[in-house]
């Protein structure tokens, strides 16, 4: 039996992590990304994919979301099946329930709307999987709703739902969302998933296989219990995103062999660099160019270290021309700690007089004497006024 998992496709996402301009096409791509899992599971000759929670970003969307959602899924070729998440769950205002969705939802696309056992599917091999759901009915779950799902479909030898036609053990797959508890920062917080419930499931037999979602980042949390991520990444710092997991799983040893397929086309990350003369920012500027796929990266800078005015502009410069190259291209403040020191001869040479001489020097001075706030703005607008004398042609 081989399945594709995935989860926290996230559909509608605003994006305003990106400027106006790149929105639209970082859109188009998550839904590009959406079409590539279902060739994915063409290409493998996969049995049905699972999406694992989040399937859209909120219960309330526009309309045109849902149905150029709906135009990728007929595409695909084998069956799908979306649990709703935090993002989207079954509340009073469930998407799923909308006159929208009802009316427009393709054949082959079916919600996972109750807990416990779900769908039972009859795969190519010849093998029968149960499909234990755990979808989410509010955002704040005060219980742990995988558990609670997996015990009320009881073990696999309970009686007829546990057995396939032929009267052997259907393989067993928990599909969920939620962070588990051997990861969170809180392990005493409601409605964790408890990881270490599910292993001795599968230890002694009760399910085969795990596949969570709520993290964006691709992880085996442990032995059969994994998060496959989102197919498009979502924000800097996540581990390993933009994946599926292509699962196979023997039917008689119940052995499961998972793989990666790459699915994104985006790229989302932070760049620490220290600055502290010429020739490092010439590296950061040669960083910056040897970046592919400029059009879909968006980088944030955290930098440390001092700069002299006249680098500092430098700075700014590169900064400026690269990023109308880049989807997304800034300094992340709250991981920045660039001092700037105003340096005597920053100035000289650029044929200063008058009022902008002396008010050079009154910014010079300030930066110097000033703290906090008040000396990164002198800094800030010594910048300016040396790349305005053309400091940096």
């Amino acid at each position: 039996m081989r399945f594709i998992a995935t989860a926290d496709w996230q559909l509608g996402k605003q994006a305003a992590f990106l400027p106006p301009e790149a929105r639209a096409r970082y859109a188009q791509a998550r839904l590009d990304a959406v079409a590539r899992v279902g060739l994915v599971a063409e290409e493998k000759n996969a049995d049905f994919v699972v999406v694992c929670g989040d399937v859209f970003e909120s219960n309330q969307l526009d309309r045109q979301i849902l149905s150029r959602t709906f135009e990728v899924l007929r595409g695909y070729t084998v069956p799908v099946y979306l649990l709703p998440g935090n993002h989207d769950p079954l509340d009073a205002a469930s998407i799923y329930a909308s006159p929208e969705f009802l009316r427009g939802c393709p054949r082959g696309v079916q919600v996972l709307r109750e807990s416990g056992v779900a769908e039972t599917i009859s795969c190519l091999d010849g093998s029968t999987v149960q499909l234990i759901a755990a979808p989410w009915f509010s955002k704040t779950p005060r219980t742990d709703l995988t558990r609670e799902a997996v015990e009320h479909a009881g073990s696999s030898d309970d009686g007829e739902e546990g057995t396939t036609l032929d009267g052997g053990e259907s393989l067993r797959l928990v599909v969920a969302h939620g962070a588990v508890r051997s990861l969170s920062a809180a392990p005493d917080a409601l409605g964790l998933v408890d990881d270490a419930f599910l292993m001795a499931q599968i230890s002694k037999g009760a399910i085969d296989f795990v596949v969570l979602g709520d993290r964006h980042g691709t992880l085996e949390v442990a032995p059969g219990i994994w998060y496959p991520g989102t197919p498009e990444v979502t924000a800097e710092r996540e581990i390993n995103p933009g994946n599926v997991l292509v699962v196979d799983i023997d039917g008689k040893s119940r052995r499961a062999d998972v793989a990666l397929e790459h699915v994104g086309s985006w790229e989302l990350r932070a760049l620490d660099f220290a600055l502290n003369n010429d020739d490092d920012v010439d590296r950061l500027l040669a960083e910056l160019e040897q970046v592919t796929n400029k059009e879909k990266t968006g980088l944030k800078l955290a930098l440390t270290g001092t700069l002299s005015v006249r680098e500092k502009a430098r700075l700014d410069d590169v900064l400026d021309r690269m990023g109308d190259l880049f989807a997304r291209l800034d300094v992340w403040e709250s991981h920045t700690d660039l001092a700037v020191l105003s340096e005597d001869d920053d100035f000289s040479g650029l044929g200063l007089g008058g009022f902008t001489l002396a008010a050079a020097g009154d910014l010079q001075a300030q930066a110097r004497s000033e703290a906090g706030t008040d000396a990164t703005v002198a800094a800030d607008s010594l910048g300016l006024l040396y790349r305005l004398a053309g400091g940096t042609s």
